[in-house]
């Protein structure tokens, strides 16, 4: 397992049922949007992303032996972080949650 900022990324051996491809934006697949556009981004020729009914959850197969993910800030940004595998390795990424007194969200900046 590995984080960046409020992402986690655990290595999995498949993709659940209920999950389909999404389409990058941009060249890149955002993994963790951020309301201030500090997004969290994995460059789409390196990895497929597979989102479900869960906005806090998705996976990613990488289309090559490593893909890095990148958090787009000047300032205060988190460390890249590489993840590895080869390809077609899985993993899931996991948005951070908090409690706002009535429901779970995703945590924000």
């Amino acid at each position: 397992m590995v984080a960046q900022g409020d992402v986690l990324f655990r290595r999995v051996d498949a993709i659940p049922d209920g999950f389909s491809a999404a389409q990058p934006e941009g060249g890149r697949h955002i993994l963790a949007h951020s309301e201030t556009g500090h997004h969290h981004v994995v460059d789409a020729s390196d990895a497929i992303r597979f989102e479900g009914s869960n906005p806090l959850v998705a996976y990613l197969r990488l289309e090559s032996d490593t893909a890095d993910v990148t958090h787009l800030r000047s300032f205060d940004t988190h460390g890249m972080v590489c993840l590895e595998g080869g390809k077609g390795a899985i993993w899931e990424v996991r948005r951070q949650r908090e409690w706002d007194g009535a429901a779970e969200r995703s945590a924000a900046d």
